[in-house]
């Protein structure tokens, strides 16, 4: 809790049309919670800070070289490997890791300046009153808030379990706050933030990055889908509230399926058809998407970064468990093993599959800058989400639920699903968020919350406690949660007792 101290600062961002100047503006100077608000730049600005630490889901690791938050999420599947030790990689392998282990500090540290940010949002937006500054704007302006402090939490809690409930600017510096269980952020914060997101007027889509209505309803299907899950067992009624909200943005969000899997790395194409909600990144400013640069093969030259990482890249395991004919699989769609050299031009066949996800061509081969967003939301996601709830809830697939999984299954070349049960279309569905969204920090919140990992060799879906992964370690109870941080214990000892297994 030591870093919770900084939530009483948000940096200042001034208000502009366009998603470039919104990503490029400089703070002008900071706001506290006593300070004069009065005008709408200002209303603005809160709600931009709200924002900030989204970038937190990319965020680099202290004392780590090619170390990022984002690496966690992937190195926990046991689907995933390193070409840098210092990634701290073979703790995770190993489920060795402590409470002093990379990533879980920053993630915590991140995720609750973000909720910082969004609770003095939510406090002085309603109170300001000026010329051009709406009772709607401000309505609209706390959705975005509401939406992002339920993100931030629904992070915290899929990792850690029961965090500490903050929901207001502190009133002085003793945040010595104990936690509260999980269900019950879900039930008091993140649940109803979304459902007050809800009755806003946000628009279903934004092509400056901002919260739509889209990402609210997209957050609330996946919180509804895990709150009905395996961590929370809040009820099987949460599995129709789900399908519901994704419905909504199927039908109603005006988002459809790009028809080739690499237009998704086309600068141009941020924010717009199947993108949802995405974190903004630029070319143009100095903090630029770290992913381009982490996933290129280390040492491998084919770039003009000056650094290239093999942060993460995919076990022989998992790619050979994609179905014959997968475009997914195929080179240069979601995985590349060779490319150009930057000096002279040859191929340079690489020893494993690399991820081609972030694969920024102008970054590679000219700027070292990448322009790509990284992406929280997308449609292919919410489709899947879906087709998992409504079979839920009904209890066998439904024509819509078969229809988007057919949809997801024709872009990858593969063929159409016969009748199928209610648990073979299940299964289906979660192989296909494997494939689809491999590498999107999605695969280990759908092994938490189902409770079942896909065993890439024998093609079996395994309890979650019991797996062996391909690297001969075993997931045990230990692994449903985190440990909290020790430098955040050792401030703030209310925290303990840690997550079981953990000092």
């Amino acid at each position: 809790m030591k870093t919770l101290k900084n939530i009483l600062i948000v940096a200042f961002l001034l208000l502009t049309s366009s998603c470039k100047k919104f990503l490029e503006e400089k703070p002008a100077s900071f706001l506290t919670p006593d300070a004069n608000l009065s005008s709408a730049k200002v209303a603005r600005a809160l709600a931009n800070g709200s924002y900030q630490n989204l970038s937190g889901l990319l965020a680099g690791q202290s004392g780590s070289y090619g170390g990022n938050t984002w690496n966690l999420m992937e190195f926990m599947t046991g689907k995933a490997n390193s070409d840098l030790g210092q990634t701290g990689y073979v703790n995770f392998q190993t489920l060795i890791y402590s409470n002093t282990s990379f990533y879980f500090d920053t993630w915590w540290q991140q995720m609750y300046l973000g909720v910082g940010a969004t609770n003095l949002a939510i406090q002085k937006i309603p109170t300001i009153n000026a010329a051009g500054l709406s009772a709607a704007d401000k309505t609209n302006m706390v959705a975005e808030a509401r939406t992002l402090r339920a993100l931030y939490y629904f992070y915290l809690v899929r990792m850690y379990g029961a965090v500490p409930k903050v929901v207001e600017p502190p009133k002085d510096l003793n945040l010595q706050i104990p936690r509260v269980a999980a269900k019950q952020i879900y039930d008091e914060v993140i649940i109803p933030d979304l459902l007050e997101a809800e009755k806003s007027t946000l628009p279903w889509s934004d092509a400056t990055g901002k919260i739509s209505m889209g990402a609210v309803k997209s957050l609330l299907a996946d919180v509804y889908l895990t709150y009905a899950g395996a961590a929370i067992n809040g009820g099987t009624q949460y599995y129709a509230e789900s399908a519901k909200r994704s419905l909504e943005v199927i039908q109603n969000g005006g988002y459809s399926l790009f028809s080739q899997y690499t237009d998704m790395i086309v600068p141009a194409n941020k924010n717009s058809k199947e993108f949802i909600l995405q974190v903004q990144y630029a070319a143009s400013i100095p903090v630029t998407n770290p992913l381009t640069s982490l996933t290129i093969p280390n040492y491998s030259n084919i770039s003009k970064y000056s650094d290239e990482y093999g942060s993460v890249w995919p076990t022989d395991q998992f790619i050979a468990s994609f179905p014959a004919g997968d475009k997914r699989a195929a080179e240069k769609q979601f995985f590349y093993t060779s490319y150009p050299g930057i000096k002279d031009g040859k191929i340079v066949t690489f020893k494993n599959h690399y991820i081609y996800k972030w694969f920024d061509v102008n970054a590679v081969t000219t700027t070292a800058k990448s322009d790509l967003n990284y992406t929280i939301y997308r449609l292919a996601d919410v489709m899947l989400m879906y087709a998992e709830a409504s079979n839920r809830a009904e209890g066998s697939p439904n024509a819509n639920a078969i229809e988007y999984v057919r949809q997801i299954r024709a872009r990858a070349n593969l063929a159409p699903l016969g009748a199928m049960s209610q648990t073979d279309f299940e299964h289906e569905v979660w192989l296909q968020r494997y494939f689809e969204l491999c590498f999107e920090n999605k695969m280990w919140f759908d092994m938490l919350r189902t409770r079942k990992v896909h065993n890439d060799v024998t093609g079996n879906w395994d309890d979650f406690v019991g797996h062996k992964t391909v690297f001969n370690a075993t997931f045990t109870e230990k692994q449903l949660l985190f440990p909290l941080p020790k430098q955040e214990t050792d401030v703030n000892p209310k925290l303990l007792p840690n997550n079981p297994g953990f000092q």
